[in-house]
């Protein structure tokens, strides 16, 4: 009996040493305008595929799934694969990461392949397939920029137009290389909308779109570069060849462009005239100090309202200080920003809000406040000035010092600002009380309650433990509890990816596939359209339900090749939701 077993154990392992999926290539090799093929294969019917994130490339086409399954001489052989086509977006050498699958519940990972990417090499065409205009003289990225030489802290426009010929067609575009600010405070404009309007390039008429402007505030000084921003551009471009109909066929066809690296020379701020109490505000402000009242009772508060309205860098500097007497009680202010920042820079208004309690009975006079800015219409420097406030405290006790503060105030002496957590800090809050007889811990209520615990604690061990041999016993159940789960996990992640196309349709397909293994009971390698509607409906599913969700599983296939707008996206997804939740109440 034992070689019996030695034996099973034997085949049955050598069983799982044949499990075999790997990853090949069309060639390693290729010129950087030519398409890879990539496909990822398996001889055993597999579950959850993780393809590679595919570094360096652009997924043009896939996945493609194909599944065939044969008997010879009473030997069965089995094979599936997932299908990828490439486009290199860079040169060099790249490689293709691992790939995972679940297979008897082991994971199995592909081993990575090296890729070297050269230039584009020449393609043979067709005559009547060469385009009649050339790609490089019909797309152009701009890089417009409002002024070349501003001062620190001066708000200039970027604006980054594509101008693209009449006689072609646009269909898709991606960023390759994102603008980088670096020493510039910047701010995108949101463009809720691509619209293209006539423009002028270099003297010629071109349709013209605004992809994306950006305010920037230099911060400091001498000759600052911005780095490009890089497209990939599906274009359509007309042919030789015509339709049976007489109209131009056209022909795909891929662009890059980039819009160049800019330098900008930021002036700094003249240093002569330069205030020293000069924080930084440049552009054109108004100031303003407001006390909530000026005459309170003893206990009572008042709020100082310091606030700089106007346009300039109003996030970039902080506003000036009031000083006090050390009869007032001033705390730790709250500031505020009501900013908005369009195309010619920032604007709105920053406040400060301190709260001021005083102690003793008397007349107490707040300086005057001084702000300065750099004022970009006259290149100079301006101060405003807030007058001086007088704050009367009507009764309240009398320091016999308040008249002496009052006066060293007004000639010049700061008061030092008490934070929130330092005015109560005489008080102690909280306390440790020690019992003057403690109780002995044997033969007290908590010993014994310890004693009898684990009495109680066995049986209940005892019965989650056989609770639990149940569960596991249980093969197939924990098989469809885990497609349940796999279904809900891929409803959420499409849910999570539904602002890019091709993850949420893998993840919406994944989680339909899991529903079915759930509550049909059925394999991978099973799932036919004929045979998902033949079990549906002898579950007493609805024509119209199953119906629904076949087309939506034929629309997962089919909408990741396909162009489609957020509004579909969110529209299957919702759809999804609808259809499982009816099926789940039928079956």
């Amino acid at each position: 009996m034992k070689k019996v077993i030695v034996l099973f154990l034997i085949s049955f392992q050598g069983l799982l040493a044949q499990v075999q999926f790997e990853a090949k290539v069309s060639k390693n090799t290729l010129g950087l305008n030519e398409r890879l093929r990539v496909d990822f294969t398996m001889n055993a019917d597999g579950d959850n595929f993780m393809p590679p994130s595919f570094e360096g490339f652009r997924i043009v086409g896939g996945p493609s799934q194909q599944v065939s399954q044969s008997w010879i001489n009473g030997r069965s052989s089995f094979n599936k694969s997932y299908s990828y086509f490439l486009l290199p977006t860079q040169k060099g050498a790249l490689t293709i990461k691992q790939a995972s699958v679940e297979i008897n519940g082991q994971i199995y990972k592909t081993n990575p392949i090296k890729i070297n990417v050269t230039a584009a090499v020449p393609q043979p065409r067709d005559p009547n397939d060469e385009p009649q205009v050339s790609t490089n003289d019909a797309i152009h990225l701009v890089a417009e920029i409002s002024k070349g030489n501003p001062y620190v802290n001066e708000p200039i426009t970027v604006v980054y137009k594509l101008y693209f010929s009449y006689n072609i067609g646009i269909t898709n575009w991606r960023e390759l290389n994102k603008p980088k600010y670096n020493d510039f405070w910047s701010q995108n404009i949101d463009i809720k909308q691509l619209v293209a309007e006539e423009g002028r390039y270099e003297g010629e008429k071109y349709r013209c779109v605004v992809l994306r402007k950006t305010v920037l505030y230099p911060q400091k000084s001498g000759r600052l570069e911005i780095e490009p921003l890089s497209l990939d551009i599906d274009v359509q471009v007309p042919t030789n060849r015509r339709n049976i109909f007489g109209q131009v066929q056209v022909v795909d066809d891929n662009k890059r462009v980039s819009a160049g690296s800019k330098t900008i020379t930021v002036k700094p701020l003249p240093e002569a005239g330069k205030p020293a109490d000069f924080s930084g505000a440049v552009g054109r402000f108004n100031f303003s100090v407001t006390p909530s009242k000026t005459n309170i009772k003893n206990g009572e508060s008042l709020d100082l309202k310091v606030v700089a309205s106007g346009t300039g860098n109003l996030k970039l500097f902080t506003l000036p200080k009031p000083v006090v007497p050390n009869s007032l009680e001033m705390y730790d202010p709250v500031h505020k920003e009501q900013v908005q920042t369009p195309l010619s820079g920032m604007t709105g208004s920053i406040s400060d809000s301190y709260t001021i309690i005083p102690q003793f009975k008397g007349k107490y006079p707040i300086k005057p406040m001084v702000f300065t800015y750099f004022d970009l219409g006259t290149h100079s420097y301006k101060a405003i000035t807030a007058p001086e406030i007088m704050i009367n405290v009507l009764d309240g006790p009398t320091a016999a010092n308040t008249n002496a503060e009052a006066n060293s105030s007004s000639t010049g002496a700061a008061k030092t600002k008490v934070s929130a957590s330092e005015q109560f800090e005489f008080i102690k809050l909280k306390t440790t009380l020690t019992a003057l007889h403690p109780k002995d811990f044997l033969g007290s209520t908590l010993f014994y309650l310890l004693l009898i615990l684990p009495f109680v604690c066995l049986p209940i061990i005892v019965v989650l433990k056989k609770k639990k041999e149940a569960i596991d016993g249980d093969v197939a159940g924990n098989k469809i509890k885990m497609s349940n789960r796999l279904a809900k996990k891929y409803l959420s992640e499409a849910k999570q990816h539904i602002n890019n196309k091709e993850p949420f349709y893998i993840a919406l397909e994944r989680s339909m596939h899991n529903f079915l293994k759930a509550k049909l009971n059925m394999e991978t390698s099973e799932m036919s359209k004929i045979k998902i509607e033949e079990i549906l409906l002898s579950k007493n599913a609805k024509n119209e339900t199953v119906q629904a969700f076949l087309d939506l599983t034929q629309n997962c296939e089919l909408a990741r090749y396909a162009p489609s707008s957020s509004v579909a996206i969110q529209q299957d997804y919702d759809q999804a939701v609808s259809i499982l939740s009816e099926l789940e109440k039928q079956i």
